[in-house]
């Protein structure tokens, strides 16, 4: 296996990526957080910056940019192109099925509006990994700026479609503990939730991250995949509703959470 990821915290809550191709030498970070930790991160590895792979346009994923390109001049911006003129420099803009090469890697590109209008995601479908921003958190989903409701639905399920369970999942910042905490009133009694949330817990208190969660493992716990699960239905009063009136049910209710 030539592909390595080094993941980190950034800012408060921010997750710094680093994609490493062993084979040729690139080296691609996820989002912009902070310049300096992602340098300092890169450094510690023995990694040269090569690529920038951009999933949205939100500041806290792309304000390192210009100190990235400031300490690496030759490093190539990909991001996507339906919000190129709000993150701006962008070399390579990507849509859905392009294809973000890193070195002699390369990440299928998949949009997945809802968070922003054009957000998106990187899949490294032979490695098994897949970067997901804000789109999809472990046990959550970001909240709905830009779109319908019914947008984000869209996109988390696709998700679901797209990527196999077994897919290492990557999200844009550390959200996990709170997001099972609001799981847990949605579904009390789902037996795997509740091993997860005992598991989140022996990990936060060790100081260690939650993530990379997997696709099987969201499937069975995270409410915000879940909105055509009988269960969820029945615990929001909403049985046999459409799924996507189930899902935007549960984003308002979190966003008062």
């Amino acid at each position: 296996m030539t592909t390595h990821v080094h993941q980190f915290i950034c800012l408060k809550d921010n997750f710094g990526v680093l994609v490493h191709d062993s084979g040729s030498g690139a080296t691609a970070a996820i989002d912009a957080p902070d310049a300096d930790a992602i340098i300092a991160a890169a450094a510690s590895k023995g990694w040269e910056l090569t690529d920038l792979l951009i999933t949205h346009h939100h500041a806290d994923h792309i304000q390192g940019a210009p100190g990235l390109k400031a300490r690496f001049p030759k490093l190539r911006i990909a991001g996507p192109a339906k919000e190129a003129s709000r993150i701006g420099a962008l070399d390579v803009p990507l849509s859905e099925g392009d294809y973000a090469q890193v070195g002699r890697i390369a990440a299928s590109v998949i949009e997945t509006p809802g968070h922003t209008a054009g957000h998106i995601c990187y899949w490294f479908e032979q490695d098994e990994i897949a970067f997901c921003g804000d789109t999809l958190f472990a046990l959550g989903c970001g909240r709905v700026f830009e779109t319908p409701l019914s947008v984000m639905w869209d996109s988390l399920s696709k998700l679901a479609d797209r990527l196999p369970g077994e897919t290492e999942i990557y999200c844009g910042h550390e959200y996990t503990q709170a997001n099972a905490r609001f799981a847990v009133t949605v579904e009390p009694d789902n037996v795997v939730l509740k091993g997860r949330v005992e598991e989140i817990a022996r990990l936060r208190a060790a100081g260690r991250a939650t993530l990379p969660t997997t696709m099987v493992l969201e499937l069975a716990t995270n409410p915000f995949l879940r909105a055509e699960e009988p269960e969820v239905q029945a615990a929001l009063g909403m049985a046999g509703a459409d799924p996507a009136a189930v899902f935007a049910e549960l984003r308002t209710r979190k966003d008062r959470f």
